[in-house]
């Protein structure tokens, strides 16, 4: 009740900044879920193995998706589990497909709440939130990286958090730190290490304004503890020597291209450069009137304003160079170097000033940052819905899949989408999460998630055959000798497939639903 009358007395005393606080809300609903809403599947690639192993956190100690048979939970060692546990959960209640999108939501809303709790602790408005509302449907996203973005988010509320323990500290403030820190260790382990030294780097610049250091130090050392823990039961396929080198040439070639590519045509890049123009008006605008109000003795620089600049500021240089030097792999992680352009960008928005309290130049300036994500997320959506016919399609002809299938799967086609990455390599994982059962071929072969396949010398383990390096990718490699283990196949292709399971009178075909086609194998008759 208490908390309520606060929000009353905020409403009757800002009615213009209540309003546009609950137009920032709304508008943020609109930018993260209109895209989810065009199709059942949605078309980020990697997407369906996150599905199956979130429902594999679900139905693990269930005997009849086998499950259990081929896979180790591992979340505390390989600790990339806050998407798949929300998907656990969500399945609980909602269908997979719906508990998939409420895990996307999820982890995109992570993004600009990490900022608005970033600007609250740097005494700005939490409206500067919106500043990375239209990039977390960036490139990284159109891959399934959803773990990372969020990741990148909450990096931000750590910082956030660090200066309103910094400022006034309280056990809750404190509490929201240590959460948060648990959050990013449990969310993607490539950003904790680094949040650990932004929470300290923050102190130390903070300093000459606060003098204080206590209030942080209790969930910087709880959440050091947690790194000390994992560094002791990290995999293998965690470790590795990083080999690094500058690369200056990335900054002009790539920095843009790795944030808004994703879709063969433009539309989602112009408009993602067009948020991105838009975020730097912003920050000018708001600069030069945080200047004005300077110059005319109205407000003085304090060491205040001069550490909460620096602090974000420093880490997007972190980022940056991390950017330029580290390579595209380090052992099975790919696509390294490039994830570091979202992350500096992201963490960049936290340098820009407060807004104006002038009210006309807020509304407008707030309108600057909430139509340049409507506009994304409406390009978004548009190429989304190309997806929702093949997606029907991939749904009819899987209701014919029993349940817990030994599965096979073949995707030679991949057009049908505006996607400049397809969104089909991976479809058939889909069935897993909703059946259980076997893949031909499975992410837990990397085991660098917490759900990995079995030693093949494990007493409980059943496991597929093997498959040459970069299989998903070279279908064409197919041969019948790899189909004995299996009892239901799926091709993606526009022409029949039929002649590649010619020679093998066990295999027929079942179903065929526009470029998907379906087989099983059947009992050899005398």
């Amino acid at each position: 009740m208490a908390s309520f009358a606060r929000v009353r007395r905020a409403l009757a005393r800002s009615p213009l900044e209540a309003s546009l606080v609950i137009a920032a809300l709304a508008v943020t609903l609109y930018v993260v879920v209109a895209p989810l809403s065009v199709s059942r599947y949605v078309p980020m690639t990697d997407l369906p193995f996150h599905a199956t192993q979130g429902a594999t956190f679900l139905h693990y100690w269930d005997p009849a998706y086998h499950l259990r048979e081929q896979f180790e939970l591992t979340p505390f060692a390989n600790p990339y589990t806050t998407s798949y546990a929300i998907i656990a959960l969500a399945m609980t209640v909602f269908p997979m497909t719906w508990a998939v999108k409420i895990s996307v939501v999820a982890m995109l809303l992570c993004v600009p709440a990490g900022l608005a709790v970033l600007a609250h602790g740097a005494r700005k408005s939490p409206l500067l939130g919106l500043l990375g509302l239209g990039i977390i449907w960036g490139n990284l996203a159109q891959w399934g990286f959803l773990n990372y973005v969020a990741a990148c988010g909450l990096f931000a509320m750590a910082i956030g958090f660090t200066l309103l323990c910094l400022d006034r500290p309280t056990r809750g403030r404190q509490l929201g730190l240590f959460l948060t820190l648990l959050a990013v260790y449990l969310t993607h382990i490539w950003r904790y290490p680094f949040t650990l030294a932004a929470v300290a780097g923050t102190t130390i610049v903070m300093l000459p304004a606060t003098r204080r250091v206590r209030p942080v130090l209790l969930p910087l050392l709880a959440g050091l503890v947690v790194f000390g823990v994992w560094w002791k039961i990290k995999p293998a396929s965690l470790g590795g020597k990083i080999e690094v080198g500058w690369h200056l040439d990335r900054l002009a070639k790539e920095f843009e291209k790795v944030m808004t590519e994703g879709f063969k045509d433009d539309g989602v890049r112009r408009a993602l450069l067009f948020q991105l123009d838009m975020a730097w008006v912003v920050g000018l605008v708001s600069g030069a009137h945080a200047a004005l109000r300077w110059a005319r003795g109205r407000r003085r620089i304090t060491a205040w304003d001069v550490g909460v600049t620096i602090a974000p500021l420093a880490c997007a240089i972190v980022f940056l160079v991390l950017f330029l030097i580290l390579p595209l792999w380090i052992n099975a992680w790919w696509y390294v170097y490039p994830r570091e352009a979202t992350a500096a960008t992201i963490i960049a928005f936290g340098v820009c000033p407060d807004l104006p309290r002038t009210r006309w130049l807020r509304v407008a300036l707030v309108a600057l940052m909430a139509v340049p994500a409507i506009r994304v997320a409406r390009e978004v959506k548009d190429r989304y819905a190309d997806f929702a016919g093949p997606s029907e399609e991939f749904y009819r002809i899987t209701r014919q899949i029993p349940q817990a299938p030994k599965l096979f799967y073949l995707v030679f086609e991949h057009s049908g989408t505006r996607r400049s990455t397809t969104p089909f390599m991976h479809m058939p994982a889909y069935v897993q999460a909703e059946k259980g059962g076997w893949l031909s071929w499975h992410m837990g072969r990397w085991r660098q998630s917490p759900v990995h396949y079995r030693w093949p010398n494990d007493k409980l383990a059943v496991l597929p055959p093997d498959t040459p390096a970069r299989w998903e990718w070279t279908p064409e490699r197919f041969k019948l000798s790899m189909t004995p283990f299996f009892d239901w196949f799926l091709v993606r292709k526009k022409s029949s497939p039929d002649a590649l399971f010619a020679k093998d009178p066990t295999i027929v075909r079942v179903d065929h639903v526009g470029t998907w086609w379906l087989y099983r194998r059947v009992p050899k008759t005398r």
